[in-house]
């Protein structure tokens, strides 16, 4: 297995920079990873693919303003990314900063909040860990900016701050949106509850470490940063009344997937309260999901490796050329897939 195995070319003006101004006008291609086929659709047809009994699982996780300037104490310009939070007053972030401070320096923020770093960690040590004489929520919710990803091209205006969230996220905590997620509006929510179709909620803030590129040519040797998840008795309860009544359970973007599939890491699905670094690659078998909603994801990236072992890889692959050569819209604010696993994808009942 070799990270250029999931390369696809594509070209600049296909990644979106803009949303949609209707959430749900955006395009869907659903692939059969049992067929290896695709077809053509709308978003707001979403409810044609799934049946009453089906469980739709959604990450409630809410953006927060992640991004915020400052200075050090010798006056250079100082840029964080929040990566996650440590308690009230903690994070752990990256600094873009001309010169790595040590631990101990201080850095005034925007805002007026001053922080202390304490340390390095993550892969490499390549996040800085600070401590700050204040709540953080509190204190990026008035200074800081949305954290659009990189490769949209342009700063976070003040539409962002609604329109980069999901219509049910309510725990503050990610860094960047579950993307799947911001397709759904409530009108949408509504149709499918008049369907049938069930909905439960897990949680999982996401980090800026799901932009960072899988650097190892085997993808096997790449460790992700650690994201903080809970699955609670709720989420649990919802998915076993969903195989009891032969309903499906379909998982609302990647960061889903890995929640799900953490806490059924002993083989049975149980509240799991604590980080993952799950790194699903073409060849795990998913014991939780039986279908998949997400996003167009960066080539060579972790999260297309994961489509790329539910979906089967060629078949993934195939598709994601042919959303090129029709020009769907890529990446956060683009369009969306739905997903039905390879025949070898599922681990097989005991």
């Amino acid at each position: 297995m070799r990270r250029s195995d999931f390369h696809y070319e594509l070209p600049d003006e296909l990644v979106a920079q803009q949303p949609l101004g209707d959430r749900s006008a955006s395009r869907l291609l659903t692939v059969d990873g049992d067929a290896g086929t695709w077809r053509d659709g709308l978003f707001r047809e979403l409810p044609e693919q799934l049946a009453p009994g089906d469980l739709l699982v959604l990450n409630d996780t809410r953006v927060i303003p992640a991004r915020v300037f400052g200075r050090k104490e010798s006056g250079g310009r100082v840029e964080l990314l929040v990566e996650r939070l440590v308690g009230e007053r903690g994070l752990v972030g990256q600094l873009r900063v001309s010169k790595s401070p040590a631990p101990g320096a201080e850095i005034l923020f925007d805002g007026g909040a001053s922080g202390r770093v304490t340390g390095r960690t993550g892969p490499d040590g390549a996040l800085y860990e600070l401590t700050l004489d204040r709540p953080v929520l509190d204190w990026l919710e008035e200074a800081g900016r949305m954290p659009l990803p990189p490769y949209i091209r342009r700063a976070a205006d003040e539409s962002d701050r609604s329109r980069y969230q999901t219509v049910y996220g309510r725990k503050p905590g990610a860094v960047a949106a579950p993307t799947a997620g911001l397709h759904f509006d409530q009108g949408l929510l509504a149709q499918l509850h008049a369907r049938g179709v069930h909905t439960a909620t897990i949680t999982l803030h996401v980090g800026a470490g799901t932009f960072q590129p899988v650097r190892t040519e085997d993808p096997r040797e790449h460790r992700l940063h650690a994201e903080r998840v809970e699955v609670d008795e709720a989420a649990c309860e919802a998915v076993a009344a969903a195989r009891a009544r032969g309903g499906r359970v379909v998982a609302v973007g990647t960061t889903v997937v890995r929640s799900l599939e953490t806490a059924a890491a002993d083989g049975t699905l149980a509240p799991y309260r604590d980080e993952t670094e799950l790194f699903i690659l073409p060849g795990y078998r998913f014991r939780v999901i039986d279908a998949l909603v997400t996003n167009f994801h960066l080539p060579e990236s972790s999260l297309l490796m994961l489509v790329c072992a539910f979906g089967g890889q060629q078949t993934v692959l195939g598709a994601y050329r042919h959303a090129v050569r029709e020009r769907y819209r890529f990446f956060s604010y683009g369009d969306a897939m739905f997903l039905t696993p390879a025949p070898d994808a599922r681990r097989k009942a005991p």
